[in-house]
């Protein structure tokens, strides 16, 4: 999920796990066992249970980590308000699974989070989020406030762990580096709306709306097109929408450069713009199928671009200094 700051993308992912209590419309949850759960209209105590198969990851963590609290009774805390476990040896024994699972000494977790680094702190705030066996984590700009080779090793954990646990992850992010690597599908979402949704390939290489094209411009390319042309960079005019007061019909219509006069007046539909045969592929804009948007060609990208995993190599089971 990738948008400009305040476009909605936490608020989404906290009403997801309902950290927030949404205003209005469903949030649906696929569980395993193939039943589909409406998690807005759930009593509090149904909620606990459907709860445990979520886990969520938050951006900073510096402040997401009870100062006061040890490393076991962070990621233990699931354990004892549930009454999951019954004995301290139990209790040191998952957490010391967990902390062997995110690459730290399963010794950490009698420290307190000050000694440890930034990429340390988050790597305990994945173990905290995967304690109670999630199926389902919203990862809130997991790696926005570390270095970028921490970076590099919490996205590759990030990999490693959705393989070894089957996990479904809401990435929350800016960074779209970030997006092409971790992402099967992006949503692009603008003043509370989401305006494109498709495979992420497709996405990059043929954007269906105007803000995914000035998005995708200010990726730096090193390739050029045949003439020996590099991309051109979109510069949007204007200020992003109140969303208090979004204006009338296409909310992005004050800053799009393809405006016309049906886009001042009516609100386009998320409609499927995708050829027949091929994944859906969702775009909010009146004109996504006559437009031709300039995106990012992925295979000269990637291969002039060295992905995380290309650069650190086996780097990510360790912490840099």
């Amino acid at each position: 999920l990738i948008g400009e700051s305040g476009c909605g993308k936490t608020t989404t992912g906290r009403c997801i796990v309902r950290a927030i209590e949404p205003s209005g419309g469903q949030v649906l949850f696929h569980r395993n066992d193939g039943e589909t759960i409406d998690i807005t209209a759930l009593d509090r105590l149904t909620l606990r249970s459907v709860q445990r198969h979520m886990g969520m990851i938050f951006q900073d963590p510096f402040s997401s980590l009870n100062p006061r609290m040890t490393v076991l009774e962070s990621i233990g805390e699931p354990f004892v308000t549930r009454n999951l476990l019954t004995s301290r040896r139990q209790l040191e024994d998952r957490v010391a699974e967990l902390l062997a699972a995110v690459r730290l000494d399963p010794d950490y977790m009698y420290r307190y989070p000050h000694a440890f680094s930034g990429g340390q702190r988050q790597r305990i705030a994945i173990a905290r989020a995967l304690a109670l066996n999630p199926q389902f984590i919203v990862a809130d700009e997991p790696v926005s406030a570390l270095d970028v080779s921490v970076q590099a090793q919490i996205l590759s954990l990030l990999k490693d762990l959705q393989i070894e646990h089957n996990l479904t992850y809401l990435f929350i992010t800016h960074n779209l580096a970030v997006v092409e690597y971790i992402s099967d599908r992006v949503a692009v979402m603008y003043v509370g709306q989401i305006v494109e949704l498709g495979e992420t390939e497709t996405l990059f290489a043929r954007p269906g709306h105007p803000y995914t094209e000035a998005l995708l411009s200010a990726v730096p390319a090193i390739e050029t097109d045949e003439k020996g042309r590099r991309r051109e960079r979109i510069l949007l005019e204007g200020d992003v929408a109140d969303p208090a007061n979004v204006p009338a019909g296409c909310a992005f219509h004050p800053r799009c450069p393809y405006v016309q006069a049906i886009c001042r007046r009516e609100e386009p539909p998320l409609m499927n713009i995708a050829p027949t045969n091929e994944p859906p592929h969702l775009s909010r804009c009146h004109f996504a199928k006559e437009l031709t948007l300039q995106g990012v060609n992925p295979e000269k990208e990637a291969s002039s671009r060295e992905k995380p995993s290309d650069i650190w190599g086996n780097y990510d089971k360790g912490e840099s200094t």
